[in-house]
C-alpha cells in the first residue's frame, strides 16, 4: 500500500523544518567525506574513474536544473549521489541505469497531471526538488552501497558484498514507488482512503492509499528493479528481495505518513529517509538470512 500525499510541493510546519536539515546532515556530509577519500584512492590507480564520475555527475545536475526537476541545491546533492553510485559501482555495470530509470519514471510523475495537482495544492514546485528532499529519496542508496567500495576495484569486477548491493536497489525502488503512487495517485487514483482506518479522506492526505497508486506504485518499482537485475547483475533472488523490501518500504512510507506525519511529529523529508533506510535495512537483513552475502 502507498501513501497518496503530496510528495514534494508542501514544506509543511516551519517547526518541523530542522528535520529536513537533518536529513541533509545525516546523509550528504557522509557521503562526501566517504566519495572525497575514494577519489583520493582512485587518482593514483585509475584517472580515468574520477573523470568519468566528475563528467556523469555534473551532466546529472545539468540536465535536472536546466529541466527544473530539482533546485541548484538539489542539482548539486543529486550530483554528489550520482558520483558516490558511479565510483561505488563503476564501469558499464553501474548503479546508475536504474538511478537513471528512477530519474526518468519520477520525473514524468510529477509531470503529470499538474493541473489537477495545483488546483488540491499538492503540486510540486515550479523550480523541483530541494536539496533535502533528493536527500530523502536517494541518500540512503548512496550509503548502502559504501561497504561495496571495499569489495570493489576500480574496474569492471565480479560484485562481492552483495548485502549492500541489494540494499542500495530496494532504497532506489522504495523512492520510485512512492513518488509513483503519491503522484499518479492523486490525479486518478479516486477516492483514496486512510491506510489505518480505510475511511475515505481527500486526495493529498498524509497516510492515505488507492489500487491505482498502490499498483502504480509497484509497477515503479518493479521497473527500477528489472533494470538493476540487467545492469548490474543481480540474481533474480536478489533482485526479488530488492523489490520486496522496497514495497515494505512503502508501507512502511503508509503508516509514518498516517500516524506521525498527520500528528505533526515527522515531516515528508523525515518520512521519506526513514521509508528508505526501512527497505534497505530489510533488504540487508533478508541477505544476511539466505547467506547472501559473499
Amino acid at each position: 500500500m502507498t501513501v497518496e500525499s503530496e510528495e514534494t510541493g508542501r514544506k509543511g510546519p516551519r517547526t518541523l523544518r530542522w528535520q529536513s536539515q537533518a536529513v541533509l546532515l545525516a546523509l550528504i556530509p557522509v557521503t562526501a567525506i566517504w566519495l572525497t577519500l575514494a577519489a583520493g584512492q582512485a587518482w593514483q590507480i585509475a584517472h580515468g574513474l574520477v573523470l568519468e564520475a566528475a563528467v556523469i555527475s555534473l551532466g546529472f545536475a545539468a540536465f535536472v536544473f536546466v529541466f527544473r526537476a530539482a533546485t541548484a541545491g538539489g542539482a548539486l546533492t543529486g550530483g554528489l549521489i550520482t558520483a558516490a553510485l558511479y565510483v561505488q559501482t563503476p564501469g558499464r555495470h553501474t548503479a546508475l541505469w536504474p538511478l537513471l530509470a528512477l530519474v526518468i519514471l519520477t520525473f514524468a510523475a510529477t509531470r503529470f497531471g499538474r493541473k489537477r495537482k495545483e488546483a488540491l495544492g499538492t503540486a510540486e514546485g515550479k523550480h523541483g526538488r530541494r536539496a533535502s528532499q533528493v536527500a530523502a529519496n536517494l541518500g540512503v542508496a548512496a550509503l548502502a552501497g559504501i561497504p561495496l567500495r571495499e569489495a570493489l576495484g576500480f574496474g569492471p569486477t565480479v560484485f562481492l558484498g552483495r548485502a549492500a548491493l541489494v540494499a542500495m536497489v530496494a532504497a532506489m525502488a522504495e523512492a520510485t514507488a512512492d513518488t509513483l503512487s503519491s503522484e499518479l495517485g492523486q490525479v486518478v487514483g479516486g477516492v483514496p482512503r486512510l491506510v489505518t482506518t480505510l475511511r475515505r479522506v481527500p486526495a493529498g492526505t498524509d497516510g492515505a492509499v488507492s489500487l491505482v497508486g498502490t499498483v502504480t506504485g509497484c509497477a515503479g518499482a518493479a521497473a527500477v528493479t528489472a533494470v538493476a537485475i540487467w545492469a548490474l547483475p543481480l540474481s533474480r533472488g536478489e533482485g526479488l528481495i530488492a523489490f520486496g523490501a522496497g514495497l515494505a518500504g512503502l508501507f512502511v512510507d503508509s503508516l509514518l505518513g498516517a500516524i506521525p506525519e498527520r500528528r505533526g511529529w515527522l515531516n515528508n523529508d523525515a518520512v521519506n529517509a526513514l521509508s528508505t533506510l526501512a527497505a534497505a535495512v530489510l533488504a540487508a537483513y533478508a541477505c544476511r538470512w539466505l547467506r547472501i552475502d559473499y
